[in-house]
């Protein structure tokens, strides 16, 4: 293994935390400003981001970490394991430089910036992992395996078919998943056992469903702001999960009993927007937070990294390892949106089935300069979108502050646009 030049990666490591630290606490701050905590339960999922950025997370009963690099990575089967997963995604702008001092110029800031985690020791856990799972469901990230970072941590490349409809696509998948939870034994030196797995899919199953409860009541009762409702979901990639569910439960009790609504969104008449495509982790929150300081309410979101992450749950008929290892392939599969999949009509009736449920407005489509697969797929859902008659936003940017001027224009004419539909 290729070990880091002690005086340029402590230069770089040190300068990329602190950075991480001042552009995290602005976003924070900026949330915590327009809130001015009026949901009191949201006072956790900020100091937990803070938390995150400072590298001050607690131990977990010193148990192993194993890092993810996707949403398809089954983390019951890491927890059945007795390791505790983390993701090495983040949306910091400064580990994003970091990253990018060793990648070509065109790759995705959101893999710049998780190649700069790794690099700098920036994975938020007080240990290091024991591994990185590498799915491949984006060409960028499954690349990063191969080249140096210096950090004596091993990749697990994690086969996904190129397509999920096919019988031969579902049985390379529920085999890739069968041998990724024997290695995983090796890995983490336990065995996944019949009581452990369905311990570990009921605990993952119980955050689902607070989960689902908090997309339920913004549907019914809309009380929260869409970034606030990012936020909750990106601290479950580094959370404790009870802990999590548990404050998610009292975060759903406050507003499904009215107890708390934010000022934000009091203007029932604000146009309604759905973001999608790639997704907006925490602190990189420069498109939502735009939109909604501009009159916008995000009622719904389709992102990995949100919506797509927790929604699904694994459907057990048996409990017993035959049947419940099929059934959480399924769950990773047959659920999944992304466009690393084609053909992709079920996102087409996922997007659908928000814009009617949310009662949807407009969509925003978020693509991330060099991200090619929500690239691509952006032309078929601007069809799709005009054939609904639903105004689409299409917004190509990266992690930098650089372009929020040009981004506030075009932001505030299409917000006004759909003041004037309405």
């Amino acid at each position: 293994m290729i070990q880091k030049p002690n005086k340029r990666y402590d230069r770089l490591s040190t300068a990329s935390k602190k950075r991480l630290v001042i552009e995290s606490d602005s976003v924070l701050n900026e949330l915590q400003k327009e809130s001015a905590g009026t949901i009191p339960g949201m006072d956790y999922f900020y100091g937990l981001a803070r938390s995150y950025s400072r590298g001050e997370l607690s131990k977990q009963d010193k148990k192993k970490y194993i890092a993810t690099s996707c949403v398809q990575v089954p983390i019951e089967l890491i927890y059945a394991a007795g390791a505790v997963p983390v993701r090495t995604c983040s949306g910091s702008h400064s580990m994003s430089q970091a990253g990018a001092e060793f990648l070509p110029a065109k790759s995705c800031s959101l893999v710049s910036a998780t190649f700069g985690t790794i690099y700098t020791d920036s994975i938020p856990v007080p240990s290091k992992p024991v591994a990185i799972i590498n799915p491949t469901t984006c060409d960028q990230k499954k690349k990063l395996s191969e080249i140096p970072s210096g950090m004596d941590i091993p990749y697990y490349t994690l086969e996904l078919p190129p397509t999920k409809d096919s019988e031969e696509a579902q049985m390379y998948w529920y085999s890739s998943v069968k041998k990724f939870s024997r290695d995983l034994e090796g890995i983490t030196g336990k065995r996944i056992t019949r009581s452990r797995l369905k311990a570990a899919i009921l605990k993952v199953a119980k955050a689902q469903q607070a989960f689902r409860q908090l997309h339920q009541i913004r549907k019914e009762h809309p009380s929260m702001r869409g970034t606030d409702a990012i936020l909750v979901a990106n601290t479950f990639f580094y959370d404790d999960i009870d802990s999590w569910t548990q404050h998610v439960d009292s975060l759903n009790h406050e507003l499904a009993q009215g107890l708390h609504r934010d000022p934000g969104i009091s203007d029932n008449n604000a146009p309604r927007i759905l973001l999608t495509g790639s997704p907006s982790i925490f602190p990189n929150f420069k498109l939502p937070v735009m939109i909604e300081a501009m009159g916008g309410h995000i009622v719904a979101d389709e992102f990995c990294s949100s919506n797509r992450l927790l929604y699904d749950t694994v459907a057990v008929d048996e409990w017993n390892m035959y049947d419940m290892i099929p059934a959480l392939a399924d769950r990773y599969l047959k659920a999944c949106t992304c466009p690393c999949f084609t053909p992709n009509q079920d996102r087409d009736r996922k997007l659908l089935s928000y814009i009617k449920d949310f009662r949807v407005d407009g969509l925003v489509y978020q693509t991330f300069s060099g991200c090619q697969l929500y690239e691509l797929e952006s032309s078929r859902i601007g069809s799709l979108m005009e054939q609904e008659n639903i105004p689409m936003l299409y917004i190509e940017t990266d992690y930098s502050p650089d372009d929020r001027g040009q981004l506030s224009t075009r932001i505030e004419a299409f917000i006004e646009s759909l003041s004037a539909r309405k």
